[in-house]
């Protein structure tokens, strides 16, 4: 983790004067002074109650295109850098900072199941999350340990499996923002730039999820702006996979331009896991890799956008056709 020239001080009063006057009565900051109020905030350097008072007036204004990319570069100043494998896909980057809530939480089948196809993949999020089923908890479940340092990370990958990087070894500043939500009692800015991280500076394919349709502007904008790779799509109660229920739109973002891989629609009633805790969750996923339990359709289009988009197939035809031959049942013998 490399930064860049030291942060000077700023007037935390003045700033959240500027931010903090509600939707319509605030003011945006330019992206050189949203680089350096995150930065400090990463570096520990503003005093906390200033600090709770930042987080929650961009909590109600809401970040703009200029400084999501001011936050973005301070945080990727300050996180651990990955080498993505030789001679694989690009590495398709799962960030997990939200776990399951009300249904059960697949992020790990997904990423299971482009493992099993040569596509290197890196999660990256928290261990726990105030009483919701972590993809931590479920890869523990499935035997997948997390890694505890870039290297380690990297050797997995290398090795063909699963990395599971915690927030605390990828970006710790970011880290310590992100536990301020049990205080704070909402999300803020550090989840939606968490989203955001880029490991393989760009090697790599983000799968960015959103709640809120708002958000989705937002995220389909900043990258609109800076031209960075990503598939973006509304997500699971924040995690990055297809509702199993409803099939989202998934979109890839590339050079500037916007093509819409999947269309937004309807998906039936799809066999799922009877409960949503770590164990059963796990258990059911085990089932599926192995062809007794169907796989929903949504997760197979969203598995065939990103063997497309990371390079793993030529066209968007072919990874579908890689992605439903991957999840074929296995049909029992007579």
């Amino acid at each position: 983790m490399k930064h860049s020239e030291p942060v000077m001080e700023m007037n935390w009063g003045t700033l959240i004067k500027e931010i903090g006057r509600g939707p319509h009565g605030a003011r945006d900051l330019d992206e050189e002074d949203a680089w350096r109020m995150f930065a400090a905030m990463l570096d520990g350097a503003v005093p906390e109650l200033e600090l709770g008072g930042i987080m929650i007036a961009l909590r109600i204004k809401g970040e703009s295109v200029a400084e999501l990319r001011g936050f973005q570069r301070a945080a990727a100043e300050r996180m651990q850098r990955l080498v993505a494998p030789a001679g694989a896909p690009r590495p398709v980057v799962l960030p997990s900072y939200n776990g399951a809530r009300r249904q059960p939480n697949l992020l790990p089948l997904l990423a299971l199941l482009l493992t099993r196809a040569g596509c290197p993949v890196l999660m990256h999020g928290v261990l726990d999350d105030f009483g919701r089923v972590t993809s931590a908890a479920i890869l523990r479940e499935l035997d997948v340990a997390p890694s505890r340092s870039a290297a380690e990370a990297e050797a997995a990958l290398a090795a063909g499996r699963i990395a599971f990087l915690a927030d605390e070894f990828l970006a710790p500043g970011l880290a310590r923002l992100l536990a301020l939500r049990k205080r704070l009692g909402v999300r803020g800015s550090a989840h939606t730039l968490a989203k955001l991280l880029d490991p393989f500076g760009g090697q790599g394919l983000r799968v960015v999820s959103v709640t809120h349709p708002d958000y989705q502007v937002r995220m389909r904008d900043y990258f609109a702006a800076s031209g960075e790779d990503a598939l973006l799509m509304r997500g699971s109660e924040g995690e990055p996979f297809a509702n199993p229920r409803r099939q989202p739109q998934i979109e890839l973002l590339r050079g500037g331009q916007i093509t819409v891989l999947v269309e937004q629609g309807e998906s039936g009633a799809p066999v799922l896991p009877t409960a949503i805790d770590a164990a059963v969750t796990a258990q059911w996923i085990r089932e599926a890799l192995a062809g007794e339990q169907p796989v929903p359709e949504p997760l197979v289009q969203q598995l065939a956008c990103c063997f497309y988009a990371a390079g793993r197939a030529g066209d968007f035809n072919q990874a579908l056709a890689l992605a439903s031959e991957l999840v074929r049942p296995v049909v029992p013998a007579r």
